[in-house]
């Protein structure tokens, strides 16, 4: 299948020009429709899906599997990797290539920046990449750029918030790298500490593209056409008296909703800490859980053109 995707390694954005982007996109609104008529299917019927996660998931981990399923596939999940033989000091490649034996594709997640690229140099199978550490998060950021797209229609010439925890946050730096692709105007809104690392502020940049650092979402609420919305990450803070002094920095609620655009989206990875309360989930314009629906519908495009069936 010349997709440009089968047989292929998942690892970073930086592989998704905006024709393979329209493309795994037009699969996605396909498995979309299919999923709202029939359930499911059986074009990856006899294939087996490795899901190895060695940090904690919720969504990617459970959308991954759903995926598959849908698609008629099996999953061997590897969700607590302290269980298995990685407790008794086996490396990854070795993980890997074991694994391998009994899969057809592996999905990845790590907690060190480049692991998944480490996987795929040892690795037959193709790998995907579910998050990195502090790196990449590449099936996150097609599935926010997948959402913008479907709530907003298009995606040239939007100006885009994100909020939270720019620093290590994973989804914040792919989606950043894919937006770069359009004639996207960015607002970075963070607290110091949290600021976009300095080499993606100069890779926006670098593009011809504004990029504005402030620390008060009420500066851009108004004008923005996305928020994007991520919480402190706890887990990725050594000193949590730091952590204390950031962790509600921000809080999306009626009352800032107010101030943005009647049609605007507003998104987050999720899982939600309290940057945005409950009572804005049932405002038009709150988008994650459409987001999260469409993170299945993109790892059905993904999977099925991997392994040559789209």
């Amino acid at each position: 299948m010349n997709n440009g995707f089968f047989g292929q390694d998942i690892i970073s954005v930086r592989q998704f020009s905006p024709e393979k982007l329209t493309y795994i996109f037009g699969v996605a609104d396909e498995m979309e429709t299919l999923v709202r008529r029939f359930g499911s299917a059986d074009m990856l019927s006899g294939k087996v899906l490795a899901n190895l996660f060695y940090e904690p998931s919720t969504r990617t981990a459970s959308s991954f599997m759903a995926a598959m399923v849908r698609l008629g596939g099996r999953v061997i999940p590897i969700n607590e990797v302290h269980y298995s033989s990685v407790s008794k000091g086996e490396s990854l490649p070795d993980t890997i290539r074991t694994l391998e034996c009994y899969a057809d594709i592996i999905v990845l997640r790590h907690p060190e920046v480049g692991a998944a690229q480490i996987a795929a140099d040892y690795a037959a199978k193709p790998i995907i990449n579910a998050g990195d550490g502090i790196g990449e998060h590449p099936t996150q950021a097609l599935l926010d750029l997948y959402t913008i797209r479907k709530e907003l229609g298009r995606l040239d010439g939007l100006k885009v918030a994100m909020v939270g925890d720019l620093k290590y946050g994973r989804t914040v730096h792919s989606l950043t790298r894919l937006l770069s692709r359009y004639n996207t105007e960015f607002y970075f809104v963070s607290p110091p500490i949290l600021r976009l690392p300095e080499d993606m502020v100069a890779e926006v940049k670098a593009r011809g593209l504004k990029a504005v650092e402030v620390e008060d979402v009420h500066e851009v609420i108004s004008d923005v056409d996305v928020l994007y919305v991520t919480r402190v990450q706890k887990e990725r803070f050594s000193d949590l008296a730091l952590y204390d002094q950031v962790k509600d920095y921000y809080t999306v609620d009626p009352e800032l909703m107010k101030m943005a655009k009647p049609k605007m989206a507003l998104m987050h990875p999720l899982p939600r800490v309290g940057e945005i309360s409950y009572a804005v989930d049932q405002d038009p314009r709150a988008a994650y859980f459409r987001q999260m629906e469409n993170g299945m519908f993109i790892r059905m495009a993904l999977l099925a053109a991997v392994l040559g069936k789209a």
